[in-house]
């Protein structure tokens, strides 16, 4: 576990990568912000929420697949997660923000994770946007 990274994995640098591509600008885990989101739009008020499938257990996911070995551990600890997660979010909406949370498995269809952040963020065709 002790390899597990908790910053800049590669889901979170994909996301950051079409959020680019799609002339977004942003900040990265803004401490004052409850859970220190992944992504920080500051002039949309948005966060955008990078979550591993396993790690934040994705409803009905084929990657949220509870391990076999120590399964009262790991039921116990990614209940935990999921509970600071709505937490989090919850927290982050009273306080203004717009909360996004964009799965791992989501970002294996490339063209469709960018279709719902441009129809999320409004963003107009032809605007450099890739498709």
């Amino acid at each position: 576990m002790s390899r597990i990274r908790g910053r800049d994995t590669g889901p979170e640098r994909a996301v950051r990568s079409l959020l680019h591509r799609l002339g977004l600008r942003f900040s990265l885990r803004r401490k004052g912000l409850p859970g220190k989101p992944d992504i920080v739009l500051p002039a949309r008020r948005t966060v955008v929420l990078v979550h591993g499938c396993f790690w934040h257990q994705h409803p009905e996911c084929r990657l949220a697949v509870m391990p076999q070995t120590r399964p009262e551990f790991w039921a116990e600890k990614l209940s935990r997660n999921v509970v600071r997660d709505s937490e989090n979010e919850r927290a982050l909406r009273c306080l203004g923000w717009r909360v996004v949370t964009v799965w791992e498995c989501e970002l294996e269809d490339r063209k469709q994770i960018t279709r719902r952040l441009v129809r999320l963020f409004g963003i107009a065709k032809g605007s450099g946007a890739a498709s």
